[in-house]
């Protein structure tokens, strides 16, 4: 299918060489809210570190056999509220039903069948083009060449083909050719105009259950959560993701993946794409602790996978380490900087091993996977000022652009 042209949106630790992160629009959210969730990908259930339990990726477990991977998008193609008109309704004086009447038609179900699997898993309408986006990990797990279906709300079902995949930030956009005129792209807001306590809704297809949506509150933002992309062909290696996540406890369970956040007047701030579990094995459920990708990272990294099949990522040049440092006599947990890569924005910026960062861009920096998750978040060409304390004790601003991922 033909591409028109248009606007759809108006590190890991220290042994790992710098990885670079996910490009995003700059924005400010106020103090970062700290705590690092990390995990490693088994099928679909991530095993997360320290205490936190398990973070579960929003799939089922790909399987030879009939339907189990999670799926779900979103994106919208509206212009940007302004900022009056995007301050959060109080919590528990929302009206949710001429919300969800207004955005479940830009909602989604996924199918996706495959040689190597098959998977359900949700999307966002985010153009008039017929695109629409979803997590890497709901239509990957069929490998290449599986057939992968929509159903929209009023239960017509359409055929799709996977328009561009980007395993580094868990998302992928599919092209329905057939969309229908009245399938509307749904609204997008500000992922950085996000408040904690603010009331949210998620829509997707939990367990198969399409067109389901529950509500809650926006719990955290900001918040570090490193998950493993799923691979597109058997036994091959899934890499990092590393999310700069907005935290919310609106009940998301397997196959809510790729569906939409949104808030109080039905605009898009995020995509559905993971929860924690204290399970020990088998399938997790919802306990209150979901994760989506903010909608100002989706919005630049589906608009480059439209227009160009692939998507640059933003790169530092250091590999990291947790980090404690002393600022102003205080004790501070902070991004420790092992090694710097020659030639790299971090060299040029005059970054050296030994040194650590505490801030990007006033916000707070609590570990390595919270600068990861930073500079993911940001698209390459992207300025920012790192707070950094140097080994003689001393803070100082250091200006960085970030380059692009070799």
């Amino acid at each position: 299918m033909t591409t028109p042209p248009h606007d759809p949106w108006a590190q890991r630790p220290p042994t790992e060489p710098p990885g670079p992160q996910q490009p995003a629009e700059e924005r400010r959210r106020g103090p970062g809210w700290g705590g690092t969730i990390a995990a490693a990908v088994l099928s679909a259930l991530l095993a997360a570190g320290g205490t936190a339990g398990l973070v579960t990726a929003l799939d089922d477990d790909p399987s030879p056999a009939p339907p189990a991977a999670g799926t779900e998008s979103d994106q919208g193609t509206t212009d940007q509220p302004d900022a009056a008109s995007s301050a959060p309704a109080p919590a528990g004086q929302v009206d949710w039903t001429p919300v969800a009447e207004r955005v479940a038609p830009s909602v989604v179900s996924i199918d996706v069948r495959g040689r190597t699997g098959a998977g359900q898993g949700s999307g966002v309408v985010i153009d008039d083009a017929g695109h629409v986006l979803t997590n890497n990990h709901v239509v990957a797990g069929g490998g290449s060449g599986a057939q992968v279906r929509i159903s929209l709300d009023d239960g017509r079902v359409l055929d799709a083909e996977v328009l561009g995949t980007d395993p580094t930030t868990d998302l992928a956009v599919l092209a329905v050719p057939d969309m229908p005129d009245d399938v509307p792209a749904i609204d997008v807001g500000d992922s950085g105009a996000v408040q904690v306590g603010q009331p949210v809704m998620a829509l997707g297809n939990p367990l198969g259950l399409s067109q389901t949506i529950t509500t809650g509150i926006v719990s955290a933002v900001d918040r570090p959560v490193t998950t493993q992309s799923v691979g597109g062909q058997p036994f091959e290696p899934g890499v990092p993701v590393v999310t700069n996540a907005i935290q919310t406890d609106a009940a998301i369970n397997p196959g809510n993946s790729g569906g939409a956040l949104v808030d109080a007047a039905g605009r898009l701030i995020g995509i559905n794409s993971s929860i924690a579990s204290l399970g020990q094995g088998g399938q997790a459920g919802s306990i209150g602790l979901g994760f989506a990708i903010p909608v100002d990272q989706a919005r630049w990294v589906a608009q480059s996978l439209i227009e160009t099949g692939a998507v640059e990522h933003a790169y530092l040049g250091v590999s990291l380490e947790d980090g404690v440092v002393e600022v102003d006599g205080v004790p501070r947990e902070a991004a420790g900087i092992a090694t710097v890569v020659p030639g790299t924005p971090a060299e040029q910026a005059g970054l050296s091993a030994g040194e650590a960062v505490v801030a990007v861009d006033g916000e707070p920096v609590p570990g390595a996977e919270s600068l990861v998750a930073q500079v993911r978040e940001r698209q390459p060409g992207t300025e920012v000022t790192l707070s950094v304390v140097g080994r003689d004790g001393e803070v100082r601003e250091v200006t960085v652009e970030f380059g692009v991922r070799p």
